[in-house]
């Protein structure tokens, strides 16, 4: 297999979640190149350089890359192509903004900005200077996602009646070392992990054309506990708790669920159920690419009791007796955060579209902001945006070598 030149990339931002790119662009993704890192704090910055040239040490084969004083040092260096925005939420608006300016292709973290305004002024800004935007979540390029979506477009669920997604949990002020942006514009849990789960949603239902939603901001503070902001509190700018339905195309309904402010075990706080006229599937924590997958069909409840469920219940329910596990049918089932920016690079190599690609992202932003529009609104928000499914998976026999 012939290797393309990789595409070189800058990395704009090296908080939390630059460590997973960081190590998969060292040691997968090889059609990447990461030419340089920039952060506000000089110090994370650095300590990224560290840890590639710690791994050059161990033998990896990569270009240690260097330290940029600014973002517009990265924008500025003729070497980088596609610049990779992991800044805040708030803040990636204006970093692709002016990459974009400067002749940059864009890849960031979800969300693709806070509200449809940013957004479609860096759609258009892209489109009027023939530049490519894609970003996160791809998590739904993992074999756990994948594999769901081939049992659904196989018919093993028959047609599509709905699905209900919930993610329940008490906050990240408990654990995350810097808090406070989860609950100020941009945040809150719709904004932060509603995008796995709209992404999933549109890739294995298709285009969504309506919302109604619920929400509110139960608490007006919150108290970090967590090293080194121990004891500060936070003001909370944005609704905490959020539910509501998805209308697709297809007829199919969602029920959504995301909020900051209930005590839940984490063992049941990501749910994701599909519901078909022939069988429901339950599909993988969206925020990971692995599994489990699982399927029940009417063959698996024959041999039930013919009565009243609610007289069977005895002591806590397995709700998940009956269900088959099915086998995971692609590569990807580990952390592989920088997956979508590699098949983005690749995409650029061979002119081919990628999968996480700013269609993607501008529809499921455009669902993600109707929750609370709608409530505000008091009506159902019908949605603007169009959607077509980017292609499935393709296992290729090199691991880190995206399809052509």
């Amino acid at each position: 297999m012939e290797m393309q030149k990789p595409v070189k990339v800058a990395m704009i931002g090296v908080g939390a979640i630059s460590g997973i790119y960081l190590q998969n662009i060292t040691k997968t993704f090889r059609e990447v190149e990461l030419t340089g890192v920039c952060d506000l704090i000089l110090e994370r910055a650095q300590k990224g350089v560290d840890y590639v040239t710690g791994e050059i040490e161990k033998g990896a084969q990569v270009t240690a890359p260097k330290v940029y004083k600014d973002m517009y040092e990265a924008f500025e260096d003729p070497e980088v192509e596609v610049i990779l925005n992991l800044t805040r939420p708030y803040e990636h608006y204006e970093v692709t903004k002016q990459a974009l300016l400067h002749g940059k292709h864009v890849y960031s973290e979800k969300p693709l900005a806070v509200d449809m305004d940013e957004a479609g002024e860096l759609v258009d800004l892209a489109e009027k200077c023939g530049l490519h935007l894609g970003g996160a979540p791809d998590t739904f390029m993992g074999a756990g996602i994948q594999t769901a979506r081939r049992m659904i477009d196989g018919g093993m669920i028959g047609q599509v009646v709905g699905a209900n997604c919930a993610m329940v949990c008490h906050g990240h002020e408990s654990w995350h070392p810097d808090p406070e942006f989860y609950y100020k514009r941009g945040g809150g849990p719709m904004m932060d992990m509603g995008p796995y789960y709209m992404t999933a949603l549109v890739q294995l239902l298709g285009e969504a054309e309506g919302v109604m939603g619920m929400t509110k901001k139960s608490f007006n503070q919150r108290l970090i506990t967590s090293d080194p902001h121990c004891g500060e509190t936070i003001d909370v700018d944005v609704d905490t708790y959020l539910t509501g339905n998805i209308r697709f195309s297809s007829g199919a309904i969602a029920q959504v669920f995301t909020t900051f402010d209930v005590y839940y075990p984490q063992g049941g706080s990501a749910r994701f159920e599909v519901y078909g006229t022939e069988g429901t599937l339950i599909v993988p924590d969206p925020n990971t690419f692995g599994g489990p997958v699982m399927l029940l069909r009417p063959e698996d409840m024959a041999a039930a009791p013919k009565t009243d469920p609610a007289l069977m219940r005895r002591g806590l329910p397995d709700i998940y007796a009956g269900y088959k596990e099915v086998p995971l049918m692609y590569d990807y089932c580990e952390n592989s955060r920088g997956l979508g920016l590699a098949d983005m690079c690749k995409g650029l190599r061979l002119g081919r579209d990628y999968r996480a690609n700013v269609q993607q992202q501008y529809h499921v932003l455009e669902i993600l902001t109707s929750f609370t529009r709608s409530c505000e609104e008091g009506k159902y928000i019908p949605l603007k945006t169009k959607y077509s499914r980017t292609a499935p998976m393709k296992n290729n026999p090199m691991h880190g070598i995206l399809d052509d």
